[in-house]
C-alpha cells in the first residue's frame, strides 16, 4: 500500500481558551460527497472510512503536521495533542497548536482566513469502482489506514498513481492503458470498451432461417 493524500477546502476554526491555547478544529475529510475531477475519476469517501483505523490502534500515532512537512509538528495522537473521530459528517480534528513558530504562524494565518484546507494521508485497506449517475468513474473508499493530518496553504492535486493500479485490477486491465486514458480523460470509455467486450459472446450465435411452406 502507498500514501495517498486528499485535501479538502473547508473552514477551520481556531478556538482559544483561558490561558491563551490555541486549538484548531475542522475536518480532513467529508463522507458521501463527490471529489472534483481527479484525473478522469471521482472519489467518494463512505462514512466509517476510518472506523478500523481509530479504534484499531493503528491510527494512534497519527501527527498533525504543516503542509505534510513531517519536521514541523502541530501535534500527535499518542501525546493527546490531536484528537481524531469520525461523526455523521466526516473525520473531525482538533490540534491544541504548539507554542512554537511553526504553531503561532498556523495559528495566525487560520484566523486571517488565509489558510483554509486541511488534508489528511492515508493508505487503502479496501476500495471499490462504481460510476456516478452521470456515468463517470466513481472510486469508493470503504476503509482506510490513517497516518497524518494537515493544514496545508494550498490544495494540492492528488497523486493518482495508486488509484488508477487499483482501477486496473479491479477490472483486469493493463496499467499503462489505463494512465493513459485518464490523462486523455478517457477512462469512460476504456471502461465501457472492456465492458462491452466481457459482454460479448465468445462464439457469434448460429442464425436460423425459418421458411414458411405455401400450400
Amino acid at each position: 500500500m502507498s500514501l495517498e493524500t486528499r485535501t479538502i477546502t473547508d473552514f477551520v476554526e481556531v478556538r482559544t481558551d483561558e490561558h491563551n491555547n490555541r486549538t484548531a478544529v475542522g475536518y480532513a475529510a467529508k463522507f458521501d460527497s463527490l471529489s472534483a475531477n481527479l484525473g478522469g475519476f471521482c472519489e467518494s469517501i463512505r462514512s466509517g472510512s476510518f472506523t478500523q483505523t481509530l479504534e484499531s490502534g493503528t491510527g494512534t500515532d497519527a501527527r498533525a503536521l504543516w503542509n505534510h512537512d513531517s519536521s514541523q509538528v502541530l501535534g500527535r495522537v499518542s501525546a493527546g495533542t490531536l484528537r481524531l473521530s469520525e461523526d455523521d459528517i466526516g473525520l473531525r480534528f482538533e490540534i491544541d497548536l504548539p507554542n512554537t513558530t511553526t504553531g503561532r504562524d498556523a495559528s495566525e494565518l487560520l484566523q486571517r482566513g488565509d489558510v483554509q484546507g486541511a488534508s489528511f494521508g492515508f493508505k487503502v485497506i479496501e476500495d471499490s469502482w462504481g460510476e456516478t449517475d452521470q456515468g463517470y468513474p466513481l472510486r469508493e473508499l470503504h476503509n482506510v489506514s490513517l497516518s497524518e493530518v494537515s493544514l496545508v496553504a494550498f490544495p494540492a492535486y492528488p497523486e493518482t498513481e495508486v488509484a488508477l493500479r487499483s482501477l486496473a485490477e479491479q477490472h483486469d486491465l493493463d496499467f499503462d492503458a489505463v494512465k493513459a486514458a485518464a490523462a486523455d480523460n478517457e477512462l469512460k470509455s476504456l471502461l465501457s470498451a472492456d465492458e462491452a467486450e466481457t459482454e460479448a459472446p465468445s462464439e457469434p450465435h448460429a442464425t436460423v432461417r425459418l421458411s414458411a411452406g405455401i400450400r
